[in-house]
């Protein structure tokens, strides 16, 4: 992912993102990450979802757009 320097931008690059793949890694701290294959869902005004096959089921994960900016998540097109 560029760098976006605010959440304004972050949203917008969201929204470009929606139906497309992504990996996501998520700090968990203590340096344990969670990496993980999905496809963005849809964008609201305050969080975005990504629709996940997790253990053979679709699950639902919505996270913040302040959550990239803080780098607590990680975001990367396939």
């Amino acid at each position: 992912m560029t760098t976006q320097s605010s959440i304004e931008e972050i949203k917008e690059w969201i929204d470009l993102l929606i139906g497309k793949e992504v990996v996501i890694e998520v700090n968990k701290g203590r340096k344990r990450t969670v990496t993980r294959r999905g496809t963005v869902e849809k964008a609201y005004p305050f969080f975005f979802t990504l629709r996940m096959d997790i253990d053979g089921s679709c699950q639902r994960i919505s996270f913040n757009y302040v959550d990239i900016l803080t780098k607590t998540i990680e975001v990367e097109v396939l």
